[in-house]
């Protein structure tokens, strides 16, 4: 089990890239949330089996196909456990 912050940054606001990042992660069986940051960035948190994780992150690196994705930063974090995946 592993626990990674991504924060994404590029056209990601408006473009479905929050439901899109959820139903990957729920396709994955990877637990976290997904949010808008007030700078135009989404952030997200995963938690789950360390290749499922690398799979949503490897999506999250184009995202949905209105989004332009310019970077993305990945930070490790300890597990807390998270029960399903929430699009706050």
């Amino acid at each position: 089990m592993i626990r990674v912050r991504a924060v994404v940054e590029g056209r990601v606001q408006g473009v479905w890239y929050r439901e899109s990042c959820r139903r990957e992660a729920v396709a994955e069986s990877v637990a976290g949330w997904v949010r808008n940051n007030e700078d135009g960035s989404v952030e997200a948190v995963l938690e789950g089996e360390a290749h499922a994780v690398a799979r949503v992150l490897a999506w999250m690196r184009t995202g949905p196909p209105s989004a332009i994705v310019t970077n993305v930063r990945v930070t490790e974090e300890e597990p807390r456990h998270e029960q399903g995946f929430k699009v706050r």
